[in-house]
């Protein structure tokens, strides 16, 4: 019979309790999305509140300072987005049928020149659809807030995670000192040294990635909004500003604002000044941030390939919901930390170097 010692016993209970925390994180999945956004905020801000705490502001003052900075550019972007692209969408569906006779013209003889492609799209019915649903597309904003109104407990459910963010958001700023000491007293003693230099190599993969991909989003943000501004496109704001901040999915960003800016200069029905002027600004903001900002602000050596930040954002967000979206990127470059380590004690171990022949050690 095999007897179990003190010490296999209680480390087999410690990765039972790991293993059950797990799962109930897993469980409560649901519930955590407003702490994993304030936990993904607080890291993100905990150096502008280092910053103003070294200039002898007081945490707490440095802290409400922070998040109410940071509560009033989400609400100016949301001011100035929201009736902007509300509009733009009003303008698709009232031109649509000039761009179906423009296609009828222009697009569809060349497919079918070249490709022997036959397609021809009845502008007249997309007309009368849209005379006849133009009432009910003007008041579709009106009806959501109607019907969100109506909604009783989702409203509320809604409204109380976003009051939750910025209050959980300042508890965790707030003690952030305390939080990283605590967590450094409860490491078992022999593995404090080895443990700590993990914990700051994940800091830094995280650090330099999120922090640096936002200071990418903004810079392009900007340079898309004056950019498209320029070429006269009339939606340049709205266009840019998602164009940026949809940069932080690799692909999709620069895709979905390349559609949205062609589409805009398509309806703006100015000839072909207009969507050149995209072209020319899109191939532009490609080549400075493939080969200027994200080499110089975000750096190489941080190791998350574009492939894996996209796999990394779909397996963690089918697995975990809008929380495993959240926290995808952090849990990749934890990972990513880990790889290394037993990349690194692989190469060093005996099953890569190979044991010392026995007969030469006999010899």
């Amino acid at each position: 019979m095999i007897s179990l010692s003190d010490r296999q016993i209680q480390t087999a209970t410690w990765i039972g309790v790991g293993i059950a925390l797990l799962v109930l994180l897993y469980l409560l999945g649901p519930i955590l999305g407003p702490f994993a956004v304030a936990a993904v905020l607080a890291y993100i801000c905990d150096p502008m509140v280092s910053w103003l705490v070294n200039r002898r502001v007081p945490r707490a003052a440095a802290v409400l300072l922070v998040i109410a900075l940071l509560g009033l550019v989400l609400a100016a972007l949301l001011l100035i987005l929201i009736p902007m692209v509300y509009k733009e969408a009003m303008t698709l569906v009232s031109r649509l049928p000039d761009l179906v006779e423009m296609l009828n013209t222009n697009v569809l003889p060349m497919l079918k020149n070249h490709f022997d492609v036959d397609i021809q799209l009845d502008a007249n019915s997309i007309r009368q659809w849209v005379t006849e649903n133009w009432s009910s597309a003007q008041d579709l904003l009106p009806g959501l807030v109607k019907k969100a109104s109506t909604g009783g407990m989702a409203v509320i459910g809604f409204f109380a995670n976003l009051l939750l963010v910025p209050m959980v958001m300042f508890y965790l700023l707030q003690e952030w000192p305390h939080i990283t000491q605590g967590l450094r007293n409860v490491i078992p003693r022999p593995m404090v040294d080895r443990t700590m230099r993990i914990l700051g190599d994940i800091d830094k993969v995280m650090s330099e990635f999120l922090r640096g991909q936002l200071s990418v989003m903004l810079l392009l943000a900007v340079f898309y909004s004056i950019g498209l501004w320029m070429a006269g496109l009339k939606f340049a704001l709205p266009v840019g500003v998602i164009t940026g901040l949809l940069v932080f999915v690799p692909f999709v960003g620069f895709t979905a604002g390349l559609v949205l800016a062609l589409l805009s200069a398509i309806l703006q029905a100015q000839g072909w000044p207009p969507i050149i002027g995209v072209a020319i600004v899109f191939s532009l903001g490609q080549l400075i941030e493939s080969f200027l900002l994200t080499p110089y602000i975000v750096g190489d050596r941080i190791g998350l390939h574009p492939l894996v930040v996209i796999f990394a954002l779909m397996a963690f967000g089918q697995l975990f919901g809008f929380v495993g979206v959240m926290v995808a990127l952090p849990a990749s470059a934890a990972l990513l930390v880990a790889l290394r380590e037993l990349r690194g004690a692989y190469f060093s171990s005996h099953v890569y170097l190979g044991e010392p022949d026995k007969q030469e050690d006999v010899a």
